[in-house]
This record gives structure tokens, C-alpha cells and sequence, in this order.
């Protein structure tokens, strides 16, 4: 019995030692350069960023959900066009989508105007992101959801709930896994107000 209570120790100790390692596997973090780039451009957190990449694609720039989202920030042909169009780029193809550093360039740039619109409040954005703009603006006009994450649960779509609190915790995640990034925005519900006065063109 004692032999085994020191194998336990032994595995824990291994365990412990390679957290890290292990961590970033099933959590890796692809297109870094690309994220990080794009990022600091639009003032945005890139561990929100691939926190959603993660939690839309898992990396995968070839996804496509049975709504049409496309590519590793999924975004919709129909949002894809409007965010192209309003930051004055012509000739969008759904197809675009499929490539990676468009992709992440376009889904930044949504996520900058959506900051702007709910005023640097990350969770809005995240339901807005993932439910539709005019959804939260319904639901918070219509008092059906305070806005605030400690009512997550008053959100209407269950999807969008669980996509926001899997997004936080997976922002929390890679922020600890890769601490040699370096520090921007934190975008976190404590630091809201960290997107205002920045340049969203």
C-alpha cells in the first residue's frame, strides 16, 4: 500500500511539473503571430481572441456550422459582408472566410465595433457575438437580461450562455498558459473600459 502511495506522488509531481505542457496541448495556440497582430491593431485581448477561436472552431479554419459560420472565428457570410462593408472593403466572397488571416482580421474587427457599441462591457460583446447584436439589444431593452455575468442565467438562447462562460474561462486559460505574450487590454469583466478612446477604423 505504501508503494503505491509513492507511485501516486511520483505521477502527481510528474503531473504538476508538465502542467503547463499538458495544458497547452489541448490548448494550443495556433496563428499566434497572426492573433497578436490584429490585436494590439484593434486594443482587443488576444487571449479573448483565441478563446474564441478556440471555443467557435478549435483552431479549425476550415469549420463550418450547419448555420453557415465559416472559418476560425466563425463568422456568417451575411456578418462577414456587413463588417467588410462598413470598414469600406469591396468585393467580399463567402470563401474568404476560409482563410485564416482574413478571417481573424475581419472577426477583430467585429469584435472592436461590438466593444464600441456596449461600451467596452466584454460580456455583451460575447453574447452579442454569439447570439446576435440585435438580440442582446432586445433582451436588455425588453429587461429580460440585466447584462451582468452574474446573471448569465437569464440569457434566452442556452447556446450563448454557455458560449460566454466557456469563453471567460477559456480566456483565464490561456492567459495563464501564455504569460510571455505581451501585456494589452485585458478585455475581462473587472476592465471594462479598456477599449474606449481607441481608433476602430
Amino acid at each position: 500500500m505504501r508503494n503505491l502511495w509513492w507511485v501516486f506522488l511520483l505521477f502527481l509531481a510528474v503531473f504538476l511539473l508538465n502542467l503547463d505542457r499538458i495544458g497547452r496541448y489541448y490548448y494550443p495556440f495556433y496563428y499566434r503571430e497572426l492573433i497578436q497582430y490584429h490585436a494590439r491593431h484593434y486594443n482587443l485581448d488576444p487571449y479573448l481572441v483565441a478563446a474564441i477561436i478556440k471555443t467557435e472552431s478549435n483552431f479549425d479554419s476550415r469549420a463550418r456550422s450547419p448555420e453557415d459560420a465559416r472559418g476560425l472565428m466563425q463568422i456568417l457570410p451575411e456578418t462577414g459582408r456587413w463588417v467588410a462593408e462598413h470598414y469600406g472593403e469591396q468585393g467580399f466572397k463567402a470563401d474568404y472566410l476560409y482563410d485564416p488571416a482574413y478571417n481573424i482580421r475581419l472577426g477583430t474587427r467585429y469584435l472592436a465595433y461590438l466593444f464600441r457599441e456596449f461600451n467596452g462591457n466584454v460580456i455583451l460583446v460575447l453574447a452579442a457575438y454569439n447570439g446576435g447584436l440585435g438580440n442582446v439589444h432586445a433582451w436588455l431593452q425588453e429587461t429580460r437580461w440585466t447584462g451582468e455575468r452574474y446573471a448569465l442565467d437569464q440569457i434566452p438562447f442556452p447556446e450563448t450562455r454557455q458560449f460566454v462562460r466557456k469563453v471567460l474561462w477559456t480566456q483565464r486559460l490561456y492567459r495563464y498558459l501564455y504569460k510571455e505574450l505581451p501585456a494589452g487590454p485585458r478585455n475581462t469583466p473587472a476592465h471594462r473600459g479598456q477599449t474606449s478612446g481607441k481608433s476602430w477604423s
